[in-house]
């Protein structure tokens, strides 16, 4: 059983005794002060889980000390004791971050009942720091570095989950960490203990996205189970639902869910009964979904809902001082899973590691280490084991008449998509380049028209 802390700060002898033993006898670890000032200099060296403190102290009263505790240790339990029903010093009180408020002469047995109160609020607040903080450093090493790249998205993290049900659009390309981004907003946001349900909407038959997201009544469709089924919204109900690879949604599915976002109602596939379901949205894509907005493949109105809060991913490439702390970290956590000793990564192989393209991003990243440390004795990792050739004068990757590199296609595999828009930008720089800037003559060097060059580059962000 926890053994919580109070400091009971009141002038009279008598209260501050009689309260610091009825608590001590009640298992609480107790201290007693006479004054704010005393108190104040404990609370610094020691904070405790709750502060008993009396409005009317001499000296500094206890609506200053209020301010200051609460100003140094926010996260202390304040419960103010008066010894008259002044009204307006406990509303100023109350409005200053006091918890609660008892009045002299202290009942016992409703004191006890704000104390119960106020150390569950303790326990939960606990719960949610170590789940917290346990998550964060076994699940998420997609933030581990120093870089401004990852910190920003550390701290737009952390600023999106002090809400419950504000949606997010993360963006980044395939690898970089995205579903990891959202549960990291899960875990850390209010309604971390509802379920976090997640669908890959690329995964699925466009026909089948909408019975899987709101679920059918019994004969819907060919092959529906005889009782029917909740959907994926239904089971994330008070928690989180993320949709990956959100552009591969069909136009009625994307319309049904504009409805759900806007009304948070929805229908079964087969249904007539309206549904109700309180979640978060997070969700998630490596597409332009404005350019498909163009194409009428996705619509305007749900982009703008999924969109409240835009989040964008970096790739490896543009956080290359991250790359060596992440790779120390997959291999501690990979020597650990197959019982091995690795200290450490050799000076050939580090150097490898940061002048490495990395279109697979992060996963390629810990897919290659997984298999290094793997296939590896050790006590180093070595440049040998990580099979990235062309590092340091070996061969690595195939050349192209024109100078460009094709990476090959590695054991833990690539993103092709990524590597053909990196060979695709490539081309546009250099006929850009050969044509002065000059998009008329840039897109015939292309054996492209004017308008589909313009599209193209602009779909290809950075291209110069």
């Amino acid at each position: 059983m926890t053994s919580y802390s109070i400091y009971v700060v009141d002038d009279e002898a008598v209260v501050r005794n009689g309260l610091k033993m009825a608590l001590k006898k009640k298992n609480y670890k107790v201290q007693a002060f006479e004054s704010a000032e005393s108190a104040l200099k404990a609370i610094d060296e020691d904070p405790p889980d709750l502060v008993l403190l009396d409005i009317g102290l001499p000296g500094m009263s206890g609506v200053e000390a209020l301010e200051i505790i609460k100003e140094r240790h926010p996260e202390v339990i304040i419960v103010m004791i008066t010894a008259y029903e002044d009204v307006q010093t406990v509303v100023a009180s109350m409005k200053n971050g006091a918890y609660e408020y008892v009045v002299k002469p202290v009942q016992m047995d409703a004191l006890l009942v704000i104390l119960r109160n106020a150390f569950e609020t303790i326990a939960m607040r606990k719960e949610i720091q170590a789940l917290h903080e346990k998550y964060l450093k076994e699940n998420l090493p997609c933030f581990i570095g120093e870089s401004n790249a990852i910190q920003d998205v550390m701290e737009l993290v952390s600023k999106v989950s002090q809400s419950p049900d504000t949606a997010v659009l993360i963006q980044g390309e395939t690898g970089t960490g995205k579903e990891l981004i959202a549960k990291a907003i899960h875990y850390k946001s209010p309604n971390f203990k509802g379920p976090m349900v997640a669908l890959n909407c690329a995964a699925m038959p466009k026909e089948l996205i909408e019975s899987e997201l709101f679920g059918y009544e019994k004969g819907a469709f060919t092959g529906a189970e005889k009782a029917g089924k909740a959907g994926l919204v239904e089971e994330a109900a008070e928690g989180t639902l993320f949709l990956d690879e959100i552009g591969d949604l069909s136009m009625e599915a994307q319309a049904k869910l504009l409805r759900f976002l806007e009304q948070g109602e929805y229908y079964r596939v087969g249904g007539t009964k309206k549904l109700a379901v309180k979640t978060r949205l997070i969700s998630a894509t490596n597409k332009d979904l404005l350019s498909l907005v163009e194409k009428n493949l996705f619509r305007l109105d749900l982009y703008h809902r999924f969109a409240v809060v835009k989040l964008e991913v970096p790739s490896l490439n543009q956080r290359p001082d991250d790359i060596i702390p992440m790779t120390k970290q997959f291999l501690v956590e990979f020597s650990q899973k197959f019982s091995k000793s690795f200290s450490g990564i050799s000076t050939e192989a580090e150097a490898a590691l940061k002048e490495y393209s990395w279109p697979g991003n992060v996963r390629e990243l810990k897919n290659l280490i997984e298999r290094g440390v793997l296939l590896s004795d050790g006590p180093e990792l070595m440049l040998e084991d990580l099979d990235l050739k062309n590092v340091n004068g070996r061969e690595s990757s195939k050349q192209s008449d024109n100078g460009h590199h094709l990476p090959s296609v590695l054991p833990s595999g690539i993103d092709f998509s990524a590597i053909i828009a990196d060979i695709e930008k490539a081309y546009f720089e250099e006929a850009l380049k050969m044509a002065d800037g000059n998009e008329s003559k840039a897109a015939l060097l292309l054996n492209l028209t004017r308008d589909k060059f313009r599209y193209r580059r602009q779909k290809l962000n950075g291209v110069r």
